[in-house]
């Protein structure tokens, strides 16, 4: 009877050594690098590149892993999408709306539950969650950041909870500080490290080594830009308009008196900047296969928001347009991740919480409600079975920026609509298979009615099963499903 137990015993103590050994190891490290205002098709291995950019992280990181070629926030702007990221709840759940409006008090954070499932958590580079502290965050073992959007050189930065000024290229200084926690970190434990880069936001100031690598490139502006009849037909007067402000290709950031720009030089200012988060990309890769970490690692890289350059005489981002509102995102786990592979679902930054803790066998508390979806598995298998064809985008009009007004959109596959709150102005709507570029607003063609009235439906049908509609916009008034109005 005494060897009967002892064998049950020790069967019982071998499997559950096992059932943690491979706990352990699904627990892959994991690092997320976030970049500020990288537009989607500014990587050099991406088919839309400019061909004088030369990115080449990312295009190694692109090759060794996937693209994910169809990344969106779900609010184009700085404070909101980074809270999205970092809650998995669109923008007016978590109530950073804005650049200015902080976040809704006691709303929790995805770092915090991977500590619960045993990580070891960093946080290295920009907060901007609606405010401009600099203070230690819940979820993070260590940290380092900066007040509001920080500065490209000599960065004064908080060293958890304390302030110091620290000489040197803010990119650089981010990644050194990154991979120096990867270095010293607890080795008994899987670790996560949110390296969030200033770059490439405006003003745009490159590391000196990549000053004037651009000086000579050609450029290729805009079709959209132009100021002409065609290229305005159908649009609505705002976009018109904000060509002539701060966000206008006529007016660029008020066209400052001590520092003019052209869009060219703009743009090529941007592409330097762009380098160094390039670098630090090639720079974290390099160091986990230095170091046997890379096939037990993910990473993961992503932009806030994207960026216009000119495209429809715009500069900057918030608009519902591609540019805007998709983003950068590559994949990377070597043995885990195809190498090559090209993930074409619709992946938004709501998305990377649930991602994460399912990677890490965490999970958010029960009455923390969680708009993103886990997309593990199609990291797993390269394809979803079953996936979002449509999603939903929005904008709030800020006091700081009035010019662009406050958005809603749903974007298909094919058919994007865009609703504008608040104004008396035109809706649009595109065939994003026929006209990618968003040059032809299809919204008083009659044979497209159906569709408007099939998107606007669906739109508001969305907001309001997500309890949005009571916090800044309701359905249109004289709306109905079979009502033959365009809006």
């Amino acid at each position: 009877m005494v060897k009967v137990v002892r064998h049950i015993f020790l069967v019982g103590f071998i499997a559950l050594l096992t059932i943690q050994s491979g706990y352990a190891q699904k627990q892959k490290n994991i690092i997320f690098i976030l970049s500020d205002d990288h537009r989607y098709d500014y990587m050099g291995f991406h088919e839309n590149a400019p061909d004088f950019l030369q990115t080449p992280g990312m295009d190694k990181m692109a090759e060794e892993g996937a693209h994910i070629s169809n990344a969106f926030v779900t609010t184009s702007l700085c404070s909101p999408s980074r809270a999205s990221i970092l809650t998995g709840q669109y923008a007016f759940r978590h109530g950073a709306v804005d650049n200015s409006n902080p976040i809704k008090e006691g709303t929790v954070y995805f770092p915090e539950f991977l500590q619960e499932a045993g990580y070891q958590t960093s946080f290295f580079g920009k907060w901007h969650i609606g405010e401009d502290d600099d203070m230690p965050k819940p979820g993070f073992d260590r940290w380092v950041s900066f007040r509001g959007q920080g500065v490209y050189n000599d960065p004064l930065l908080n060293f958890d909870g304390e302030r110091k000024k620290i000489e040197g290229y803010t990119t650089d200084l981010l990644t050194d500080y990154a991979i120096d926690f990867i270095e010293n970190r607890d080795k008994k434990k899987p670790f996560f490290v949110y390296l969030s880069h200033k770059a490439v936001h405006a003003e745009f100031y490159p590391a000196e080594r990549h000053d004037d690598m651009y000086e000579d490139a050609e450029l290729e502006i805009p079709a959209s830009m132009n100021y002409t009849e065609q290229n305005y037909e159908g649009k609505p007067d705002w976009v018109k308009e904000q060509r002539f402000s701060w966000h206008g290709v006529d007016f660029m950031y008020h066209n400052r008196p001590d520092h003019p720009q052209t869009l060219e030089e703009i743009i090529t200012e941007y592409s330097e900047t762009l380098m160094g988060v390039d670098e630090s990309v090639a720079r974290v890769l390099d160091y986990l296969k230095a170091n046997d970490l890379d096939d037990n690692t993910l990473v993961i890289y992503m932009g806030d928001n994207g960026f216009m350059l000119g495209e429809h005489g715009l500069i900057d981002k918030r608009q519902a347009y591609e540019e805007s509102m998709r983003v950068p995102m590559i994949a990377w786990a070597p043995g885990y991740i195809e190498a090559g592979s090209t993930i074409d679902e619709n992946i938004l930054n709501i998305d990377l919480a649930p991602t994460f803790l399912d990677l890490a066998g965490g999970k958010m508390p029960a009455d923390h409600v969680v708009d993103g979806t886990s997309f593990l598995n199609i990291l797993e298998d390269g394809e979803a079975k079953e996936w979002r064809d449509t999603f939903t985008y929005q904008y709030f009009w800020e006091h700081a920026f009035p010019h662009t007004p406050t958005t809603y959109a749903i974007r298909g596959d094919r058919f994007k609509y865009i609703y504008y709150h608040g104004v008396w102005d035109k809706n649009e709507l595109y065939d994003l298979k026929n006209d990618p570029m968003e040059m032809h607003n299809l919204i008083n063609i009659p044979e497209y009615r159906p569709v408007v009235l099939r998107l606007e439906k669906q739109l508001f049908d969305m907001l309001e099963e997500n309890e949005a509609t009571n916090v800044r916009f309701r359905r249109p008034p004289n709306f109905s499903a079979d009502q033959k109005k365009i809006h």
